[in-house]
């Protein structure tokens, strides 16, 4: 099988197992207790919040952990959102754009129906792509918040975020990236990116499903979704999942560092590595995984009559090749593809059952019925050249094998 469907989720890394094993066994107990077991509890959460904080430059205490990035995403826009309305309720509009996830998307829908918001729609151009301008034209003196994805899920288009951060900061208005897919990929600055807020999920980056996080800047206020205990310095009640916690903190540090197998996460009783200290830049392996996604989009783009490529062509994601391919269906051509054993997507993961055409392919102008046609193939680091070639031969044959079908029923 060649999995080329990371971008839903990936497969967890052996070194993220061994590191949250202890905490799923002996090192069970609970971080709020005052016994040996919770102390060793706390000091691994304490540990992997800093990981988390170098990875992202921030400090440990804007780090708060979550059960994944729809949580994340939900804490933000919400959380910041009600607590600006709550200190001057005339902030009563949320600006998103037009291809975010739909849990950004459905928060801000959520505040529009329950709490008398308005939601601003950012429009794109054709490569899925906000500009300073649109956003601009967008915010008012009455935005509370602003949010704009890294990176695209569906046809990889990298947001200019430092330059929508600043505009939004000139204004006085919070500013929230889902960098849930650019995490691993992209650099997770976020002193540099200028964001208020950022969310991350770890089962995109090797860690299991259930772990993510959300950074809030400094003394920016947010309401807490969930309350009880005040874990999380008030932002996020419950007992806190600790193995999820070292999970994502040893994902977050292996795919940081050149060393594919460092941990950057150190048990407790021992002294914090220079691993995973320090934000990181863009990975080393995302160069290489460019190249090979520019050679497979040539392949497919040459080798499939009427293929169009979705998103940017160059400001994407490395690990991200999207296309139409007008006469097909999407789903035909996935499940012809994984005859040959070649796992992949017509789109995103979390639009659960959904077969009504891509929201983010309509919003680049594509016709519904082509939008239909839509296949993603998204790649972890692993992913080589020659697996790469085999697709682009297959996906040659599966669309003109779904085509000459389509072909034979019209007649």
């Amino acid at each position: 099988m060649i999995f080329l469907d990371a971008a839903a989720t990936t497969p967890v890394r052996r070194e993220v197992l061994e590191a949250m094993w202890p905490f799923l066994t002996g090192e069970f107990g609970n971080p709020s207790s005052h016994h040996s077991l919770g102390d060793a509890a706390a000091r691994a959460l304490t540990e992997a919040r800093q990981v988390v904080a170098a990875a992202l430059n921030c400090r440990p205490g804007e780090v708060t952990f979550t059960s994944g990035g729809t949580e994340a995403d939900n804490l933000a826009v919400k959380g910041l959102a009600l607590a600006r309305q709550a200190v001057n309720p005339a902030l009563n509009r949320v600006a998103v754009s037009a291809i975010e996830h739909p849990a950004v998307e459905e928060s801000a829908r959520y505040l529009e129906r329950f709490h008398g918001f308005a939601v601003d729609i950012i429009p794109v151009d054709g490569y899925g792509r906000v500009t300073p301008e649109a956003l601009a034209a967008v915010l008012t003196p009455e935005t509370a918040l602003a949010s704009v994805m890294y990176a695209n899920n569906e046809i990889g288009t990298i947001q200019p975020i430092r330059q929508l951060a600043a505009l939004a900061r000139e204004r006085g208005i919070p500013f929230h990236t889902d960098a849930v897919q650019a995490a691993g990929w992209l650099p997770l600055d976020t002193k540099s990116l200028g964001v208020d807020a950022m969310s991350i999920s770890g089962h995109k980056l090797g860690a299991p499903k259930g772990n993510g996080a959300l950074f809030v800047r400094g003394r920016t206020r947010v309401e807490p979704l969930m309350h009880g205990g005040g874990q999380e310095r008030g932002r996020r009640s419950g007992t806190e999942n600790v193995a999820g916690a070292v999970a994502l903190a040893t994902a977050l540090a292996t795919v940081a560092t050149a060393q594919p197998t460092a941990s950057g996460f150190t048990r407790p009783g021992q002294q914090p590595t220079a691993e995973g200290q320090g934000a990181p830049a863009v990975p080393g392996h995302a160069a290489r995984v460019s190249g090979l996604r520019d050679a497979f989009i040539r392949d497919i783009l040459a080798g499939v009559p009427g293929a169009l490529l979705t998103g940017h062509p160059a400001e994407r994601l490395p690990s991200v090749a999207s296309f139409c391919f007008p006469g097909t269906s999407g789903e035909s051509v996935l499940l012809e593809l994984e005859r040959q054993g070649i796992i992949c997507s017509s789109g995103s993961a979390c639009a659960a059952g959904s077969d009504a055409p891509s929201p983010v392919l309509m919003a680049l102008g594509i016709d519904p019925e082509i939008a239909q046609t839509a296949v993603r193939f998204s790649f972890d680091s692993t992913i080589s050249a020659q697996e790469l070639v085999e697709v682009a031969g297959a996906v040659r044959t599966a669309v003109a094998s779904v085509q000459a079908l389509s072909g034979a029923w019209r007649a």
